[in-house]
């Protein structure tokens, strides 16, 4: 399967940072073509320009500024989302990289002025992710995060399945035994998907 992993984190020896080596690895290893997007490593820039938005609903021209990552989420069969939970909310150049590529014509069509998906390539979506506060913080808060993940991503891709959430939280209070037993399941979780 053809899988596109999307990871966001400025420093690739973090924590996060072996969480993408782990997800990586693992699904070479069984067997998937893995196009690996470092939005930091690659330059991303997530600013959506006066001139983007303007031509936002262009469906003849609003990929251009961004066709080389579209041309990749088009051939993905599958998108890992590896990034931290800085916030309550995703890191700012993942969020930028929603706003500028997940554009109209591209992971949704407006039919009667409603959006529908048309991402119908990817038929698996996981994310990968670490928050700084407890499980039950982020619930108490509504977890924006993990709804945008669950729901959105699900609705405007083909995934069948419930797309697989994988977080360690209350990062501020981890262990080594912690952060050991997560990549493993991490691990885990890849070789399946």
């Amino acid at each position: 399967m053809r899988i596109l992993v999307l990871y966001c984190h400025p420093n690739p020896e973090s924590y996060v940072g072996a969480l993408h080596r782990a997800v990586v690895e693992t699904l070479t290893a069984a067997g998937h073509e893995v196009d690996d997007c470092d939005l930091y490593a690659e330059g991303f820039d997530p600013v959506l320009s006066r001139s983007e938005r303007a031509g936002y609903h262009d469906l003849a021209g609003n990929t251009r500024p961004v066709a080389a990552h579209v041309a990749r989420l088009r051939a993905a069969e599958a998108l890992v989302l590896v990034f931290p939970v800085w916030n309550f909310g995703l890191p700012a150049m993942l969020k930028g990289y929603f706003d500028r590529v997940f554009l109209p014509g591209v992971s949704f069509g407006l039919v009667d002025g409603k959006a529908r998906g048309m991402l119908t390539n990817i038929r698996k979506v996981a994310v990968v992710t670490s928050y700084g506060a407890t499980r039950l913080k982020a619930f108490l808060l509504g977890n924006p995060p993990r709804k945008f993940c669950t729901r959105s991503l699900r609705g405007i891709t083909r995934s069948r399945g419930a797309v697989r959430y994988l977080a360690h939280y209350d990062m501020n209070r981890s262990t080594p035994e912690s952060r050991a037993a997560f990549l493993a399941r991490v691990r885990g979780a890849m070789t399946s998907l």
